[in-house]
């Protein structure tokens, strides 16, 4: 029996929507902050980002069977109520994944060119080793980098090879955050880094956080801030989303709006995910493949000399001063206007692809190659 089409509410923000979504049934698209239950009264199909929080508030007297994330984190929805409800999930694990680690990893090659030092003298600390936390150690691992690994609720599982939250913080040059926002049980992420927590950090470390903002405490971290100069401060979330506190801000070497894994390939990945997740709902077979989705890039391949350094590379594809410049920009408005501009600034994001969309070709030596190779370009040896 033919499928009925269905009625589907979605952020205005996913990529993808009509290509996927449009042979289902009918799309109306809202922004992500202004999601209601009276504008999902006849939806059967709830799409959204980050931004909205999916709760008993939100869908109770809705007609909402299934609801789609097409992010990694889950901490925006009630799982339980849903559950209770019997309302179909799904999130979309790693999508962005790679986006959040070549965000990373431009932003800490950026640093290394203009402090003077190699990524290879440092011991680079990982907190939250999941889908992003766990492909950036992978990445690092092969770019032979020194790191610790802190991820509790694994550790439980498998204790070898992770340590302690402190020894991290007292021992890492870099402290790279990427956990969920837990507020209770036995592991809770909120304020993981409190006043306390950040004052164990080495003299000169550089702290980044594209996780969750909430996961460190920003009025402990400004008052920290305003008495260690020493710090680099790297911020692409921020606790009280979307207004951002100017002082912080202004304390912060690259700061961003919430966009570390805005890559168009993350999203699109993340919309298609969630096209599966909902065949399967409905017991259909997907019949769109991603890579129909998935525009050519601008850029598909450049010729290179053996001179040419990575970060050159990195920046073809993204430039951390150009996120830094857009937000340093609104700080000045009244605070309604500094969250809309946020807002403004995640929607109207420019087209970002992923390191694997660019093919490097030239006479390059070993080590050369094995580092763009490592970086996760593809490399085609002249």
């Amino acid at each position: 029996m033919k499928q009925r089409a269905l009625n589907i509410v979605a952020d205005e923000n996913i990529p993808a929507l009509d290509a996927l979504f449009g042979p289902l049934g009918s799309i109306r698209r809202l922004p992500g902050r202004q999601m209601t239950a009276d504008a999902l009264v006849d939806a059967d199909l709830l799409l959204v980002r980050s931004i909205t929080r999916v709760d008993r508030a939100l869908l109770d007297g809705t007609g909402v069977r299934f609801v789609g994330t097409a992010t990694i984190g889950t901490d925006h929805v009630d799982l339980d109520y849903l559950a209770g409800r019997g309302i179909a999930f799904s999130s979309a694990p790693g999508c962005n994944a790679d986006a959040v680690v070549e965000y990373v990893l431009t932003v800490l090659y950026q640093l290394a060119a203009e402090q003077g030092f190699s990524l290879r003298d440092k011991t680079l600390g990982i907190v939250g080793v999941g889908n992003v936390g766990g492909r950036l150690q992978q990445r690092l691992e092969r770019l032979g980098i020194r790191l610790l690994l802190n991820d509790p609720p694994r550790a439980e599982q498998t204790p070898q090879g992770f340590v302690a939250l402190d020894e991290l913080l007292a021992s890492a040059d870099i402290v790279s955050m990427h956990t969920p926002l837990v507020r209770d049980g036995l592991h809770p992420t909120y304020h993981l880094l409190d006043a306390d927590a950040l004052s164990r950090l080495k003299p000169g470390a550089i702290l980044l956080n594209a996780g969750r903002g909430g996961a460190i405490d920003n009025e402990a971290l400004l008052a920290f801030a305003r008495q260690r100069s020493d710090l680099t401060l790297v911020l692409d979330v921020w606790e009280h989303e979307p207004v951002v506190d100017p002082e912080l801000a202004q304390r912060v070497k690259f700061c961003s709006p919430h966009i570390a894994g805005y890559s168009l390939d993350g999203k699109i990945r993340g919309t298609h995910m969630l096209y599966e997740a909902v065949c399967r709902y409905l017991g259909t077979t997907p019949e769109i493949a991603l890579e129909v989705c998935l525009p050519a890039p601008a850029i598909r391949r450049v010729d290179v000399s053996r001179q040419v350094e990575p970060l050159e590379l990195m920046r073809l594809l993204y430039d951390p001063y150009r996120d830094d410049r857009e937000l340093r920009a609104t700080l000045a408005l009244p605070e309604p206007e500094r969250g809309q501009a946020f807002d403004r600034l995640r929607k109207t994001y420019p087209v970002r692809r992923e390191f694997a969309t660019l093919r490097v070709r030239g006479d390059l030596d070993t080590a050369l190659a094995d580092e763009l190779a490592a970086l996760g370009f593809g490399v085609e040896l002249a």
